[in-house]
């Protein structure tokens, strides 16, 4: 049984029934074909048992709802949480208040790294959920029985699902890792900052002069705040292909750049004059300052990653976790090539990993 809520007197009394209440199932359904940003089409919660399902359109947020999913003194239950968080941006922008992912605790407690909602909920509670509305269009109105009944399932099995994982969690003596993941992802959410060396994951530019590379970076950050500001998707607007071909070889003039920008259907006129700008403007000095990105790694490097990554693997083993979720590989390389510990490894896995990492440099 669960109840719509699309006015914000609803939504009042519904967080009144339950402010006493300290753990929310959480979960949302979201769009995302033609824009940068998710469009929030439906937020299902359960408070002690009571399944709602609050829409967004017709609330124009989340009313009453957003402080109590902001509030610290509660925890937000979720699974696979982190696009359900950049979904939710707008009405709750500070973040839930405190996250339990589900999908992490599962990984940290014996469960195999990035099981679905479905697959965990069949191995704890034993109850084989439907797929069939995965693929919905969450922003018509009015939703069908199908996905009323399909969305307030993601939030059912959420409390016995907290219960479980966070005793086996206690008994590992793995809450503090599993809390501090959690505080990236809403770190992460919040900060809504886009990566600042983009140009690092295009392994195929790694051979370029640095002059090259800068400019990629140029072409990369312009892409990510213009796609931000038009709210339209990145390959719309400039897709990877393009990019390369762009940098490679800029073209000379706005009509060559029309003619060889042809297809990408969000790149219009205002656009391609900025685009033009990127390309042919000089680059500065402070854009020559950027991270170079990692060449093919020589023999011995490839030697010591292997050793890394065998290292990884036996810890990981050791405590029956995913070796990916104790460490990437593309961690292990950026440790190899900047000889600086990543940020992505601080925290409980520093303590786990940095001794013997370092110990193969």
């Amino acid at each position: 049984m669960h109840h719509w809520i699309a006015q914000p007197d609803a939504a009042a009394a519904l967080v009144a029934r339950h402010a006493a209440t300290r753990l929310i199932g959480l979960d949302t359904e979201f769009m995302r074909t033609d824009s940068f940003y998710p469009r929030l089409a439906l937020v299902q919660v359960n408070l002690d048992g009571e399944i709602a399902l609050l829409d967004p359109l017709g609330l124009s947020g989340l009313g009453a709802l957003a402080p109590l999913l902001a509030d610290p003194a509660n925890t937000c239950v979720m699974h696979s949480a982190s696009e359900d968080l950049e979904a939710l941006a707008d009405p709750v922008p500070a973040g839930v208040g405190r996250l339990f992912d589900t999908q992490i605790a599962a990984a940290m407690t014996g469960f195999g790294a990035g099981l679905s909602y479905q697959k965990l909920v069949a191995a704890i509670v034993g109850v084989d959920l439907p797929k069939a509305e995965t693929r919905s269009d969450w922003l018509r109105r009015p939703l069908s029985a199908e996905q009323l009944d399909y969305a307030a399932q993601d939030v059912v099995h959420l409390a016995m699902l907290h219960a479980e994982l966070d005793a086996r969690l206690a008994r590992l003596g793995r809450r503090e890792w599993h809390a501090e993941d959690c505080q990236r992802l809403l770190h992460k959410a919040r900060s809504r900052d886009g990566d600042t060396q983009p140009q690092r994951g295009f392994k195929s530019a790694a051979e370029w002069p640095p002059e090259r590379q800068a400019l990629l970076r140029r072409v990369l950050l312009w892409r990510e705040a213009t796609a931000r500001r038009v709210d339209k998707p990145r390959p719309w607007l400039l897709d990877d292909m393009h990019i390369m071909d762009f940098v490679t070889k800029p073209p000379r003039d706005a009509d060559e750049l029309f003619q060889r920008a042809k297809g990408l259907r969000a790149l219009r006129g205002a656009q391609r004059d900025e685009l033009l700008t990127v390309l042919q403007e000089p680059l500065t000095p402070e854009e020559m300052d950027f991270a170079p990105i990692f060449p093919m790694p020589a023999p011995a490097q490839k030697r010591t990653i292997a050793a890394m990554k065998d290292a990884v693997v036996a810890i990981a083993t050791d405590l029956e976790i995913p070796d990916g979720l104790l460490c990437a590989r593309r961690h292990i390389e950026a440790f190899v090539f900047d000889r600086q510990w990543p940020e992505a490894l601080e925290g409980w896995r520093k303590a786990l990993l940095f001794e013997t990492l370092s110990g193969k440099l």
